[in-house]
């Protein structure tokens, strides 16, 4: 099942003082989703921001908001992320005791679901919630802060997953957060990643709409 290429900034590493005109400029670029981190100082050591700045920002832009929870216990607090904007939520595998219970109640809400695995959880956290997935997220650093370097073995995983999601549920998307660069692009791409979350290795480089092409390039999108 062919899927285009999707480049998802993270807006960890944008301007917090400027985030409107950040948006703005990403869709002027030409992007179509942004990456937003929610940490909680619990499930990770950084905190971030919360629903109020999503909602806050959802009419200034209308690019696809990608929502990354990497709070404990996600639950509590979809309906938040759902009445703020957010497309699709993310939650982590390791976050919550009701995985299941949890990706439920985010569709119930409308919402594209998403799960997140850390570097160490295996795919097979997964395989039966995969039917009903949107995205997997596989995480190619320890999530909780930004530009950290990608961790090799994340490669075997995401082909690992690709074999597991073309036999299940060939529409959910596959995203890799962490390290990625248009260096690392093709290779992820080639072992079935359809999404990349890039903060530092985007943000760093404008002006957007060329860095944004010069991954595109990379993936053989352009």
């Amino acid at each position: 099942m062919a899927r285009p290429f999707l480049l998802s900034p993270s807006l960890l590493s944008s301007d917090y003082g400027r985030l409107a005109e950040e948006l703005a400029a990403l869709e002027a670029a030409g992007l179509k989703w942004v990456h937003w981190d929610v940490m909680d100082g619990a499930f990770v050591p950084n905190i971030t921001l919360g629903a109020p700045i999503i909602g806050a920002l959802r009419g200034r832009s209308k690019l696809f908001f990608d929502v990354h929870l990497m709070v404990e216990e996600p639950a509590r607090y979809v309906a938040d992320f759902a009445r703020a904007g957010a497309d699709l939520i993310c939650v982590h595998a390791e976050a919550t005791r009701h995985l299941e219970r949890t990706c439920a109640a985010v569709a119930e809400l409308g919402k594209q679901v998403g799960v997140a695995l850390n570097p160490a959880t295996p795919v097979d956290a997964v395989r039966y919630l995969l039917p009903q997935l949107d995205m997997v997220l596989v995480m190619s650093v320890n999530p909780g802060f930004g530009g950290q370097s990608f961790i090799p073995f994340a490669v075997d995983k995401i082909r690992e997953l690709a074999a597991l999601r073309d036999g299940l549920n060939p529409r959910c998307l596959i995203q890799v957060d962490g390290g990625c660069t248009p260096e690392n692009t093709a290779e992820l791409v080639a072992a079935g990643a359809d999404c990349l979350v890039s903060g530092s290795a985007f943000f760093k480089f404008p002006p957007y709409r060329e860095r944004h092409e010069t991954f595109l390039r990379a993936a053989g999108a352009l």
